[in-house]
């Protein structure tokens, strides 16, 4: 059961990051600021976090010394400052699917950085390691595909007529530069590869997730704090009010800044940044599943095929990884997992034998 943990917490963290895109450009359509909008999701996020932190890791906590928190400060300059401003400044001119779609550069580019720093194995000789390369590829493709292959048989929608009328015309076509935005898209997606690898690396001379997901949420609302300074100096940008902007708020700093940080950092911990970038290409299928749903909108043929690669190179990089660990696990009860990529060879020409009489050591 608890290897299946693992699996579902980062499933969870997909579908709580493809609700959040919708509903962010929502309130991105609003007039809410991108800048405040990520202050406020953090503050709301440490807030929560920092009782049950000091609480329930007081023990295994350790302290907190200069050189970890400069890391930790750059880890939240990464995966929050840097990810989210730019992220959301590119969500504005480009539709939720299509930002879904260029994420899926996170998987592969993930798994480049963590072989050339060396914290994921490759051998192409090896069954393992092809299925995992493979894996990525089709991960990719099948998300590629979804999104941008359109022909084929419309499927008849879910519902007859929008369930939230708020996602309109304007809001489809109005403010749209889809050669900014995707750069916009990508460069926050750059960060946030960088966040998953200095995740696995804070993670293991820190390793309180509770904590360490506080003093992140911390960092982040400091940083993004200074930047209002300069780019969000309009009081009535920081005026809170009933409406979607402060729902979305909420459940920003809520269930991403701290319950999605908070798995992520878990699952990071134990499974390292590639599995945790792997499950990246399921928001394409949230998001569109949402929009089906939610917008009314149809799904063409093309987007079962895409799902289906999509599934089907999940699986093959996830066993992939399980025989990696089952190769890596420490030996118990004195017996041990042997490498199927190594062969065991026992010189006879090394071993020496002593002569119980005359004590001279002989070869054989």
């Amino acid at each position: 059961m608890e290897g299946c943990s693992y699996y579902l917490a980062m499933v969870l963290v997909q579908l709580a990051y493809g609700g959040s895109n919708v509903l962010v450009k929502l309130s991105l359509a609003e007039g809410l600021n991108p800048i405040v909008f990520v202050v406020y999701r953090h503050v709301f996020a440490m807030v929560l976090l920092g009782p049950f932190a000091y609480v329930l890791e007081r023990k295994q906590r350790p302290s907190l010394s200069i050189s970890i928190a400069a890391k930790v400060f750059v880890l939240a300059l990464f995966g929050t400052t840097i990810h989210l401003n730019v992220y959301y400044a590119g969500l504005a001119y480009i539709s939720p699917t299509s930002a879904c779609a260029l994420s899926n550069v996170i998987p592969s580019l993930t798994f480049l950085l963590a072989v050339l720093l060396r914290m994921e194995k490759l051998n192409i000789k090896s069954t393992r390691s092809r299925a995992k390369v493979v894996g990525t590829l089709l991960c990719i493709g099948g998300s590629l595909i979804f999104t941008f292959w359109k022909g084929g048989h419309l499927f008849k929608g879910f519902v007859e007529r929008p369930l939230i009328t708020a996602f309109n015309t304007e809001l489809r076509h109005g403010k749209r530069n889809r050669i900014k935005g995707s750069a916009l898209i990508l460069t926050s997606h750059i960060a946030w590869c960088s966040w998953l690898i200095l995740q696995a690396v804070i993670s293991k001379v820190y390793p309180a997730p509770l904590s360490l997901t506080t003093i992140i949420c911390f960092f982040a609302s400091l940083q993004s704090s200074f930047l209002a300074l300069f780019f969000a100096r309009n009081p009535a940008s920081w005026r809170l009010e009933w409406n979607l902007q402060l729902l979305t708020i909420i459940y920003s700093g809520v269930v991403l800044s701290a319950l999605v940080y908070y798995l992520q950092a878990w699952c990071i911990s134990y499974k390292g940044p590639v599995f945790a970038a792997m499950f990246t290409p399921l928001q394409v299928i949230i998001v569109a599943m949402f929009s089906a749903v939610a917008f009314a909108e149809r799904l063409h043929f093309g987007s079962l095929i895409g799902a289906f690669l999509i599934i089907v190179g999940l699986y093959c990089v996830l066993w992939g990884k399980k025989q990696d660990g089952l190769v890596a696990e420490p030996p118990q009860n004195g017996k041990g997992v042997l490498n199927n990529d190594k062969v065991l060879a026992i010189s006879m020409i090394d071993i020496q034998v002593i002569h119980p009489v005359t004590r001279e050591s002989t070869c054989s």
